[in-house]
């Protein structure tokens, strides 16, 4: 007698929570493959096999899960779909070890290696772990009783995480995040694994966190959001370890602002809120800091009360702030001012937006090359769909002054569609007098024109 394969009960019941057809199934599918950078063709006819049974291959399941995840905006397990074949998971992103974020540094820094590991799916339905699940956890390292670190360790970390943030705002996350992947693997990984005093445990644990943070915040500023977001729970997991309430919310407040960019309203504003709501006490700059977030979150949702209640609790907290370098001490008058414009932006005020765009880049500290680069490509886009196109070439040709001397994926974006947009416009004279200085731009940076 013929064996049978057992029908997939667990896919077709989300198939049906879905309110999918097979057809619907499979696009979500393939669009989920083209993020992570595989070329998938599923049709109805692929989907009707895995719920009669057929296993995905393995590279796929992820995605499948990630699908349903997104529709349904809840987390989906392998298990529930069906897709487990080496039975229930043993750990979660949340409990990675030091050698996993060992792993993850060797993978970024190692070229051969990070076209793969950058390809990572972004799960919109990742659910970040509480703080009082992590807090205190993870104290004690798999120790060498030949090695030892101490308060000086802890200080190197501290200072090389401000050097490399100093060079990220400068020169460009292309040339700070390799420097952090290779700092996490040959020096920051063996501390972690070292012996130490309670006292120095934490504070080495808070300043790996903040470090991996930044790094993670780099990979998402490159838009490499899967690697990103792997970073950032990595970071949630010391941070809680540490129990660094600052480096926690900071983190949540990253992700907040990823999900954001990548279209996730609702989202957006649950990482923001929980965020703020997990907060120490705060002080007068980390209450800007969140709510500014608070509010441009809110703004992707339409809710125009919130976002302007939050704004103005961002400009009054940032008010009583002193001028002392903290924490979060990059949250200034150019950051709020940023934020301001991302709300008017996404509550339909354009010209308001592009008026607060511009506070922002006078008030923006010279050395913020890459936050500069970005402000000003979305300057000029805004600028341009007013109908003010004179102006968008004037804000484009100081764009191309910063972007120039910086390497960042996201002043790629910003240049490819700067060339895109001015294409329809190639007879203005403005446009000819710009069109020489990016043809010499996309030489250097051998961008094809």
């Amino acid at each position: 007698m013929a064996h049978r394969t057992p029908r997939n009960a667990g896919l077709a019941a989300l198939l049906h929570e879905a309110d999918w057809s097979m057809t619907q199934c499979a696009r979500a599918v393939n669009r989920a493959g083209q993020e992570a950078g595989m070329s998938l063709h599923y049709d109805q006819s692929a989907v009707s096999h895995w719920v009669g049974g057929t296993m995905p291959r393995a590279k796929v399941r992820p995605l499948i899960v990630e699908a349903f995840a997104r529709k349904l905006r809840r987390p989906v397990t392998l298990q529930e779909a069906g897709l487990a074949v080496d039975g229930p998971a043993t750990c979660t992103e949340r409990r990675e070890s030091v050698d996993d974020l060992l792993e993850l540094g060797k993978a970024d820094m190692d070229p051969s290696r990070r076209g793969v590991l950058t390809k990572a799916l972004y799960s919109a339905a990742l659910v970040a772990p509480g703080y009082p699940e992590l807090a205190g956890t993870d104290r004690t390292a798999s120790a060498r009783p030949t090695t030892r670190v101490g308060a000086g360790e802890v200080a190197v970390v501290r200072s090389m995480t401000e050097r490399i943030a100093d060079i990220l705002d400068i020169f460009g996350g292309g040339h700070a995040r390799p420097m952090a992947a290779a700092f996490l693997v040959n020096t920051v990984s063996p501390y972690l694994r070292a012996d130490a005093t309670s006292a120095v445990r934490a504070n080495m644990l808070s300043a790996a966190s903040d470090l991996v943070y930044l790094t993670g915040w780099m990979a998402m500023y490159e838009r490499e959001h899967g690697l990103g977001q792997r970073y950032y729970v990595k970071a949630l997991s010391l941070a809680g370890a540490a129990e660094d309430h600052v480096t926690y919310c900071r983190t949540l407040r990253g992700m907040s602002l990823q999900a954001g960019n990548l279209g996730y309203g609702s989202k957006a504003l649950g990482l923001a809120d929980a965020a703020a709501e997990a907060s120490p006490k705060a002080g007068p700059r980390l209450h800007a800091f969140l709510a500014g977030q608070q509010a441009a979150s809110a703004a992707m949702t339409g809710d125009r009360g919130t976002a302007f209640t939050r704004l103005a609790e961002t400009e009054k907290a940032l008010s009583k702030a002193d001028s002392r370098k903290d924490a979060v001490g990059g949250y200034d008058l150019s950051a709020f001012l940023f934020h301001t414009s991302a709300v008017l932006c996404s509550l339909g005020d354009l010209p308001g937006s592009v008026e607060a765009m511009q506070d922002c880049l006078r008030a923006q500290p010279e050395q913020e090359r890459q936050g500069r680069v970005h402000a000003l490509g979305l300057l000029a886009q805004r600028q341009l769909e007013l109908g003010h196109l004179d102006a968008a070439c004037a804000t484009w040709s100081t764009f191309l002054s910063d972007y120039e001397q910086v390497s960042s994926s996201r002043g790629d974006e910003h240049f490819d569609g700067m060339r895109r947009m001015l294409r329809s416009h190639r007879t203005s004279r403005s446009v000819r007098e710009l069109a020489e200085r990016v043809r010499r731009v996309a030489a250097v940076k051998g961008t094809a024109a």
